[in-house]
């Protein structure tokens, strides 16, 4: 876990110097500030599989990316927009991309270790809406910070003027959680058995 936490907060730091603008910086980075907090305390009473940790770092250094630059304006998205022609900084979809595959493990992770629900199709459907749930939330958190703060929250919404942004996003959760499920679950099944043995030894 030091390779984990060193890239954490390797990342924060170099996110936390010279953001475009610390107020967008501060409500990008807080969610994955507030999830370390919930890893530190449930560590030892309830680890996860290292598929989990190592997601939620890959999560957490999109937000500390989106947040260091904000999501219109990061280097890659320009990129691939250049490249691809595209109309718009497309790197916010990766963010919510992100957003239903990583919890979509978790999800099924806590579905499967506390017996909430069984494997098949049931559980692979409320996982989807777990995320769902999840997308709609953060963008209830938009609207809300939106309606706070004015014109500061633009950088935040980076919706670049497309009018089905919220739609789109929320679509995108849907992809990452669908993917995150049919590509990863036999390797993360493994990987559940394997914690909860070694918990029980």
């Amino acid at each position: 876990m030091m390779l984990w936490h060193a890239a954490f907060f390797g990342v924060l730091i170099w996110s936390f110097v010279e953001p475009k603008d610390r107020f967008t910086w501060l409500l990008e980075v807080f969610p994955a500030l507030i999830g370390y907090g919930i890893l530190a305390a449930t560590y030892k009473r309830f680890p996860l599989t290292s598929l989990a940790y190592w997601l939620i770092l890959v999560h957490a250094c999109i937000l500390f990316v989106g947040g260091h630059y904000t999501y219109a304006e990061v280097p890659l998205g320009n990129f691939v927009r250049d490249l691809f022609h595209q109309s718009r900084n497309n790197y916010d979809k990766l963010g919510h991309f992100a957003q239903g595959f990583v919890p979509a493990i978790i999800a099924r992770e806590l579905f499967i270790r506390l017996r909430v629900v069984k494997h098949g199709a049931w559980m692979f459907f409320i996982v989807c809406c777990v995320c769902l749930g999840i997308s709609a939330i953060y963008e209830f958190i938009e609207w809300f910070t939106a309606v706070a703060s004015g014109e500061a929250s633009d950088a935040f919404l980076g919706t670049q003027g497309y009018v089905w942004d919220t739609q789109s996003d929320m679509l995108f959760a849907l992809v990452g959680a669908l993917a995150a499920q049919l590509l990863l679950a036999r390797t993360h099944d493994v990987q559940i058995e394997k914690t909860d043995s070694s918990r029980s030894t």
